[in-house]
C-alpha cells in the first residue's frame, strides 16, 4: 500500500480509534481496577498518548503535554497533568507490551524465521557521577560499545527484529552483561526453525550450538584467526543483512526521546520509557502495513 502523510489531528484519531477498540475488546481484561470512579482522562486516550509521543521531537513529558494543551486539547478535553501522566503510564506498561503483541500478531510476525539481533548503550547516569545516590545503583553497571568506542554506565538493550526492522522482542540487562548472555533472554521467544544474522558479538560455537539444537540458528561473520571460515558469498549476503540491524537500531534514536539517552530516572521510568519507545516503533509498522500512513511525513497543522 503507497504512505501518505496525514495531520496530527488524523494521526491522534487513527491512533486512538485502534487502541480504544482493542481496549473494549481485549484490553478490558488487562485493566481491572479496584473499586472506585473511573477516571475522566480514560486508559485509552494515556496508551495513545504514550504511543504518539516519540513521533515528536519533544526530549521530555512535560514539553510533550504542554504541546498538547496549547494545541489539542479538544481531542483531550482532560488531559492529566504531568506527574500523573507519568504514574500511569508506568502502571499501563505491561498492558502496552500486550497491545504491542496484538499488533505483532496482526501483521503475522509469529509466522516469520527471518531475524536481527544487536544491542544498543542505554545511558542512565553520567560516567563520572557519583552513583551512590543514583535509583540505578546496584542494578545498572559500566559497560563499553566498542562500535562506538564509548565508555557509559547504564543498561544494554538486547532487541530482535524482523528483516523490515519490526521489533520482535526485547529485554534490558546491566551494561557489563556479555552479548550472547543477553541474547539468551529473547532467544527462546522465537519460532523453531529461525535465523538470526548478528554480528562477531554473538560468535562462539559452544553457545551457539545448544540454540541450534533448540531450532534456532544464529549467523555470524567468522574472526580470522578461525579455522573454519564461512564462504564468501555466504559473508557478503551476511554485511547485506547487517546494514538492516543498524537501520533498526537507528529508529530507535529517531524522534524526541532516544533509548540512548532517555532522562529516566528510576527503573520503573525507564522501562516504562523503552517500552513506550519500541511500542511507537511496532506502531509505527503497524500503520505502514494496514493503512498505508507513514508518520514520519505527517503535516504540522496549528
Amino acid at each position: 500500500m503507497a504512505s501518505h502523510s496525514i495531520t496530527i489531528e488524523e494521526l491522534f484519531i487513527v491512533t486512538f480509534t485502534l487502541i480504544d477498540d482493542w481496549c473494549q475488546q481485549k484490553g478490558k481484561y488487562l485493566l481491572k481496577r479496584i473499586a472506585g470512579v473511573n477516571p475522566k482522562f480514560s486508559d485509552s486516550e494515556l496508551l495513545t498518548l504514550m504511543v504518539a509521543i516519540d513521533f515528536f521531537e519533544f526530549t521530555s513529558e512535560r514539553r510533550y503535554l504542554s504541546f498538547i494543551r496549547a494545541n489539542y486539547m479538544y481531542l483531550f478535553p482532560d488531559l492529566v497533568d504531568q506527574s500523573q501522566f507519568n504514574r500511569r503510564s508506568r502502571q499501563l506498561t505491561l498492558v502496552l507490551e500486550h497491545l504491542r503483541r496484538e499488533w505483532l500478531l496482526a501483521m503475522n510476525a509469529q509466522f516469520e524465521n527471518q531475524f536481527l539481533i544487536d544491542t544498543t548503550p542505554v545511558v542512565v547516569v553520567g560516567y563520572r557521577r557519583d552513583k551512590n545516590r543514583s535509583q540505578f545503583f546496584n542494578c545498572a553497571d559500566y559497560g563499553y560499545c566498542a562500535a562506538r568506542k564509548l565508555k557509559y554506565y547504564g543498561f544494554k538493550l538486547v532487541m530482535l527484529t524482523t528483516l523490515d526492522g519490526t521489533p520482535f522482542s526485547f529485554e534490558l540487562v546491566p551494561a557489563n552483561t556479555d552479548e550472547r548472555a543477553a541474547a539468551d533472554e529473547i532467544l527462546g521467544t522465537l519460532p523453531v526453525g529461525s535465523n538470526v544474522w548478528s554480528d562477531k558479538g554473538f560468535i562462539g560455537e559452544d553457545w551457539q550450538t545448544p540454540w541450534r539444537s533448540n531450532g534456532v540458528f544464529v549467523w555470524t561473520t567468522k574472526r580470522g584467526n578461525q579455522k573454519v571460515q564461512n564462504p564468501k558469498p555466504f559473508d557478503e549476503l551476511l554485511n547485506r543483512v547487517r546494514e538492516r540491524v543498524e537501520g533498526a537500531f537507528d529508529i530507535l534514536k529517531e524522534g524526541g526521546r532516544s533509548v540512548e539517552k532517555n532522562l529516566a530516572r528510576t527503573i520503573s521510568g525507564l522501562s516504562s520509557r523503552v517500552a513506550n519507545k519500541i511500542a511507537g516503533v511496532t506502531f509505527r509498522s503497524f500503520l505502514r502495513r494496514f493503512f498505508g500512513i507513514d508518520t514520519l511525513t505527517y503535516s504540522l497543522k496549528f
